[in-house]
């Protein structure tokens, strides 16, 4: 779908044990400097990626960079074939670069041992058992990263596009503010639902506090249209809906 004369969104259907879910990637178009694709799905993505740049007219050779929002599996497992047919650069917060590198542990993904032990703890509910089965059989994806980013740094992209470090969700989640449509790309630090924002998944947000103090740092920005990583597009009362949450997060963090 495309948003508008800067942006293109992807829709890509995964299934992470509970049923489908939509992962909204997202193409930043601009002709001259060449186009950026923000984050890449669950491993074995490529294809759907492929095919959803064919239905307009573009290819993954088209893609010249890939900037990663943050290191989390569903966002960086199809990376390396993107990477391999395209060619393109990866770009991240600086942050995060040894954990899409390798050389950190994923924040969020339990060591083997901790997996034995909860595999084997009856209070465990089977559904987490069976997610961690998945896990345990996913190699940790490992790339290189061509370009550190850095807080409020302007890429000239698309009229220009701000880095927003928003951290909470992992330690060096980014978020990309698209000035000349006003368009800001969260992530997974905010999630959406039929055009209604939410602050991130509180079971996925190891650090809610300060994942709170993200979404008031966006809230600053002068927002016409949210894309979100779980949900898609919101644009109705984007300024407004964007204060409800920072709000909401405040009264919940206490």
């Amino acid at each position: 779908m495309k948003l508008n004369n800067d942006l293109l969104m992807l829709s890509l259907t995964a299934d992470f044990g509970n049923g489908p879910s939509v992962l909204h990637p997202v193409l930043i178009l601009d002709h001259e400097a060449g186009h950026t694709l923000v984050d890449a799905g669950i491993p074995g993505m490529e294809d759907a990626i492929r095919a959803e740049l064919a239905a307009q007219g573009l290819g993954l050779e088209d893609i010249k960079r890939v900037i990663v929002t943050h290191h989390d599996l569903d966002h960086i497992g199809s990376l390396p074939a993107v990477v391999a047919a395209s060619g393109a650069k990866v770009w991240a917060l600086e942050r995060e670069i040894p954990l899409i590198e390798g050389d950190e542990w994923p924040q969020k993904r339990p060591r083997p041992e901790q997996i034995e032990q909860m595999m084997a703890d009856p209070n465990v509910p089977q559904a987490r058992k069976d997610m961690l089965r998945r896990m345990s059989a996913m190699p940790p994806v490992k790339v290189k990263v061509d370009r550190a980013l850095h807080d409020g740094e302007v890429l000239p992209l698309a009229g220009g596009v701000k880095v927003v470090a928003t951290p909470g969700h992992t330690f060096g989640h980014a978020s990309l503010y698209l000035e000349r449509s006003q368009t800001l790309i969260t992530g997974d630090a905010m999630t959406s639902n039929t055009g209604t924002l939410h602050g991130p998944s509180a079971q996925a947000t190891p650090d809610m506090k300060t994942a709170g103090e993200s979404v008031g740092k966006m809230a600053g920005l002068d927002v016409q249209t949210v894309v979100t990583y779980h949900g898609g597009v919101v644009h109705e009362g984007a300024n407004e809906q964007l204060s409800r949450v920072v709000g909401e997060m405040a009264g919940a963090n206490g």
